[in-house]
């Protein structure tokens, strides 16, 4: 699955040759908590209902990307399965821990539990095994790849940094923390390009959108393309809180996601503009974000709770001869 692809200005689309399968590989970002999961299992479905063959990927921690495809069922890990069967004497296969449910396929790296271990070293280790299970060799239209966003180390920046995707999108809304995972993405894609790198940002999708703009604002000041907006409905929220795909053609919700779902496989990946910190504060109304509030220094004294005293320097000061 190998690309050749070369460096254009920013906004310019990132041209990208035809891989050797034919797969596109597409690594999605976004805030934890902002609707990835829900996101991707609706998207993989109704790919798989358009005839494509898609493989979804999760690579986020909490193992909970194909819980939804799935309806509340959980896989078991790559790297879990990896270390039961190392264990056994055993061989790892594609069967232990790759499923499939009415024609989409999905499998989940796993992590180390909290304390134990770095998230983004199992992330770097599952995609080893995944290589050992001839990941380069699988014949699949899209691997959809999730990727939590807050979490900056090497591990999740892989697909960026070793220029293992063909494209990036991120899932972001209106609030600002899940603006900020998402400029930092762009941020990240931006470095990578300047040291040779040749990934760009197709866009993002706005999840749980209220109509306030503050997501479209910042798509437009990143130029970077909006690929769907899913409303903040509660219909939408019940159903996937109980594991209901709603990505299906011909439901209530059908359409959208077939639309996304042809909008992320013809978008084409741009060079992203990452906004500072204060154009990003600037998205958002002053009084939400606590713009008026003065930064007043603090002083040795209220380090110390009391006056602090001099001490004499011993630095010897040589007279100008």
């Amino acid at each position: 699955m190998t690309t050749d692809r070369k460096s254009e200005r920013a906004g310019d689309s990132v041209s990208v040759a035809s891989p050797a399968k034919q797969t596109q590989i597409i690594a999605i970002y976004g805030k934890g908590g902002i609707g990835k999961s829900f996101t991707l299992a609706n998207l993989s479905y109704m790919m798989a209902q358009l005839g494509k063959k898609v493989l979804l990927i999760g690579c986020d921690p909490k193992s909970d990307t194909t819980t939804l495809l799935f309806g509340g069922r959980a896989c078991p890990t790559i790297l879990e399965t990896a270390a039961k069967k190392k264990l056994a004497g055993e061989e790892l296969k594609i069967s232990d821990v790759c499923f499939k449910r009415d024609g989409a396929f999905a499998m989940e790296l796993g992590g180390p539990d909290v304390g134990r271990g770095c998230g983004g070293r199992g992330i770097i280790h599952g995609f080893e095994l995944l290589e050992g299970l001839g990941f380069a060799e699988w014949d699949f239209d899209y691997v959809l790849l999730d990727f939590l966003g807050d979490v900056v180390c090497g591990g999740f920046g892989l697909p960026i940094a070793r220029d293992m995707c063909h494209k990036v999108i991120v899932v972001g809304s209106n609030d600002l923390q899940s603006l900020y995972v998402a400029n930092n993405v762009c941020s990240a894609v931006e470095y990578f390009r300047k040291l040779g790198g040749n990934v760009g940002v197709a866009g993002i999708v706005i999840n749980k959108d209220d109509g306030t703009g503050e997501a479209q604002a910042f798509a437009a000041a990143a130029g970077i393309p909006v690929l769907a907006e899913i409303p903040a409905d509660d219909g939408i929220r019940r159903k996937s809180a109980s594991y209901q795909i709603i990505g299906r053609p011909g439901d209530e919700w059908g359409d959208l996601f077939e639309r996304l779902a042809v909008r992320v496989a013809e978008a084409a990946p741009v060079q992203p503009r990452p906004l500072t910190q204060e154009a990003l504060l600037n998205l958002f109304q002053g009084d939400e974000v606590g713009r008026s509030i003065a930064l007043e220094p603090a002083t040795d004294e209220d380090m110390c709770g009391q006056r602090r005293s001099t001490k004499p320097s011993l630095e010897v000061i040589y007279d100008n001869v």
